[in-house]
């Protein structure tokens, strides 16, 4: 086969000059018609021999035995020519001619075959030639048995004859190399054990593709049986139906056999791909998956243990947790593959044997074990490094908070008025709850820190060693930072209390500084209603004695204003004292407090004294209005009384500074004044009455009278000069006492 093989490929050329072919047509005897087309050319004897070689290697044995009928056609060629032809078929098939039939020219080879029969030559050459034109060799052959070049109905196609015939061989070619190499190897397969190594991979590739051979097999058995090849043309004159391309020539039963056994092999074939695969596949499998294990038990986990800290800062934390999604994204990949992997097992698992599943279901498992343990510390350590995050921010921000508290604690207090400095206190306050509020949420976060890193899952016994170590330093630093921060704010506590015992002293020194200015304020306008509302003197006695007893009232309520006053300035110079501080308004406070003090005092005096004269000339007016003997000496102290009053009503407030100042305005004191004068018109007009009655007694009367009366004014001189020098003695003793009081006020207040 290989020859023909090689021949079919070499004799490619020689076949498409058509020197010779097999038209498929049959002689009576159902044996094949070669035909030999001579041209007029000088024909190769050589390529014509090569030829009829390979045309006659075509049919089987059982067709050669049937015998040949070789049409010569020299119609076109020499005499000479056609008898070497038939000679040369002696030497080619001599056993396998039956009949040569030379179609010769009409009437050309006459004279010539007369000194050649090949009758006569029939025993030495074997095989029967006739000489026969072309409209006679039908006495020969049937008409559907020839070609159109002999007036047959025969249709052949040279070109689509040698087509098919490549294709065919091909095919043969393929087919029976294909069949030998997956025989061998599913032969191989059958003695091979299951652990033997796949580098037998290469042979399980046959050299032709299996599925473009009999792709074409099919292909060329379909050309096989078309209707062309099915023998209904040709047909007539009631020949019998005849195949022109039958199981002899182009062996269509050989293209089925082959493909059966074709099929047959390529599906052993597939069946052992497939095991074969499967195998690989379950070896491709175990590996990854013993890939994944190795990488998450072993550089993974070093990954992991590597990275115990919780950093002693929020940007060393920060760090960390980069750290830690770099390791996270490196552990993806491998997960990504577990993912992978678990599918694969997945869908071999549902149409795979039961010694399959049972490996499978075990490599499934210790994979999603090793896998699940990873995620496991990957996700506890992912919330340590979260929580440790947080207890790093929460620490940063109780730290900023304690800063910002203890450099509020270090400033110089310095407010303008107690409203500032409660605000501050205020403030002072909020930044303390503030502080503890921060510290509760530090401990918390550190408990849920220390908490995370207790419920870390384990690692191995004997690789515990180090993490634990490192863990237990973790533990110490965390309550190390909780503890330094309740220390610091202890110590902000202890400087909040006395920056709230400072600022509450502060507090009360300005209130005490408005209060004593307040005190001022009340002083002075009670000094200032003094002088401009109370002026009027009464009426009668009784109203008198009801305003002397207010102003007495008066008085005293301007008193309790001034020793407030001064007992705040007191307080405020202790104050000072214990702050170390001097104030900008308890300096000339004390002045102003004394000044309007004495002046208050001076016009509380001239008031009180100015309702004494009314009083004593209302009582002596009333008695001497209503008595019915009265003597000249009560009219003349009532109007005497009266004038004193008037002269005194018309006198200035002089101050300790030298000031003047009156009391109300002039129409006041013309108002008060008026009133005295009406008493003393009623007094005169006693006095006129008195003297009409007691006429004649005047003169003695008035003697006795004036006699009485200078020695009374006498003695009330003496009299008021002794009090007078008393008041002044005391109160230059008083001014004394008060000017050393305020010397040892003012002495403090510089002091402070």
């Amino acid at each position: 086969m290989s020859k023909v093989n090689a021949e079919a490929t070499t004799m490619l050329p020689l076949l498409k000059k058509k020197l010779a072919f097999l038209s498929g047509g049959k002689d009576r005897r159902s044996g094949l018609i070669l035909t030999i087309p001579l041209s007029s050319d000088q024909t190769s004897m050589e390529e014509l021999s090569a030829t009829l070689d390979y045309l006659l290697s075509i049919p089987s044995v059982k067709c050669k035995a049937r015998g040949f009928t070789v049409i010569v056609d020299g119609r076109k060629s020499q005499w000479n020519i056609v008898k070497t032809v038939v000679l040369m078929l002696q030497n080619v098939i001599p056993a396998e001619v039956s009949l040569v039939c030379v179609v010769k020219p009409d009437e050309f080879w006459d004279k010539k075959v007369t000194h050649f029969c090949f009758w006569k030559e029939k025993d030495r050459l074997g095989f029967e030639v006739i000489l026969v034109s072309a409209n006679k060799l039908t006495r020969y052959i049937e008409p559907c048995q020839l070609t159109d070049d002999f007036g047959g109905s025969l249709d052949y196609d040279h070109n689509d004859w040698l087509n098919k015939r490549l294709v065919f061989e091909k095919f043969t070619r393929e087919s029976t190399s294909l069949l030998d190499e997956l025989s061998i190897i599913n032969d191989s397969d059958k003695s091979s054990t299951v652990d033997k190594e796949k580098s037998a991979d290469l042979a399980l590739l046959p050299s032709f593709d299996p599925e473009t051979v009999l792709q074409t097999g099919h292909e060329l058995l379909s050309e096989l049986q078309q209707r062309r090849f099915n023998g209904t043309e040709g047909g007539g004159q009631g020949g019998p139906a005849w195949c022109p391309m039958d199981e002899e020539l182009l062996a269509q039963p050989q293209v089925m056999k082959l493909l059966d056994s074709l099929r047959e092999q390529y599906t052993r074939y597939q069946e052992l791909c497939r095991q074969r695969n499967k195998r690989t596949q379950l070896d491709e499998i175990h590996a990854k998956v013993m890939q994944v294990v190795t990488w998450l038990q072993g550089p993974g986990s070093e990954l992991l243990k590597t990275q115990q800290a919780i950093g002693d800062s929020m940007r060393a934390a920060q760090t960390l947790q980069q750290k830690h999604e770099e390791i996270e994204s490196q552990h993806s990949e491998w997960f990504a593959v577990y993912v992978e992997l678990n599918q694969q097992i997945a869908a071999l698992l549902s149409a795979g044997e039961e010694e399959e599943v049972v490996e499978l279901k075990a490599l499934q498992q210790q994979l999603s074990d090793v896998c699940y343990q990873q995620a496991a510390q990957l996700e506890c350590r992912q919330n340590v490094l979260q929580a440790a995050q947080g207890f790093h921010t929460t620490t940063q921000e109780l730290s900023q908070l304690l800063d910002g508290l203890l450099g509020m604690l270090c400033a110089d207090v310095a407010p303008a008025d107690g409203a500032s400095i409660q605000q501050n206190l205020k403030l002072l306050e909020e930044k303390l709850q503030t502080v503890e509020a921060g510290l509760t949420s530090l401990r918390q976060k550190g408990a849920q820190l220390m908490e995370q890193m207790c419920t870390q899952a384990p690692w191995p016994l004997e690789e515990t060693e180090s993490p634990a170590g490192e863990q237990q330093d973790n533990v110490q630093h965390i309550q190390g930072v909780m503890e330094e921060m309740q220390l610091r704010k202890q110590r902000c506590e202890d400087m909040v209390d006395v920056r709230r015992l400072k600022m509450l002293q502060m507090v009360q020194l300005f209130k005490c500084e408005e209060d004593a200015l307040q005190s001022v304020e009340w002083l002075g306008e009670l000094l200032d209603a003094l002088l401009k509302t109370h002026v009027r003197l009464g009426d009668e006695s009784q109203e008198t004695t009801t305003m002397l007893d207010k102003h007495r009232k008066f008085v005293d309520v301007a008193q309790s204003t001034y020793d407030y006053g001064r007992q705040l300035l007191q307080a405020t110079v202790v104050l000072c004292q214990s702050l170390r501080c001097t104030t900008r308004s308890s300096g000339d406070t004390l002045p102003r407090l004394n000044r309007i003090w004495k002046q208050f005092s001076v016009c509380g005096e001239e008031r009180q004294q100015r309702l004494e004269l009314a009083l004593n000339f209302h009582t002596a007016a009333e008695r001497v209005l209503q008595q019915e003997c009265v003597d000249s000496e009560s009219l003349d102290e009532v109007d005497s009384s009266g004038k004193t009053l008037l002269d005194r009503l018309t006198m200035p407030v002089i101050f300790p500074d030298g000031t003047e100042q009156y009391f109300g305005s002039p129409s006041d004191t013309a108002a008060a004044a008026e009133c005295v004068r009406e008493r003393l018109l009623l007094v005169e007009e006693r006095r006129l009455q008195l003297q009409e009655l007691g006429l004649h007694n005047e003169e003695e009367e008035d003697e006795e009278e004036e006699h009485v009366l200078n020695g009374q004014e006498a003695r009330l001189d003496v009299i008021g000069e002794e009090l007078s020098e008393k008041e002044d003695q005391d109160e230059e003793e008083e001014e004394v006492a008060a000017g050393q009081q305020d010397e040892d006020l003012e002495r403090a207040t510089q002091d402070c």
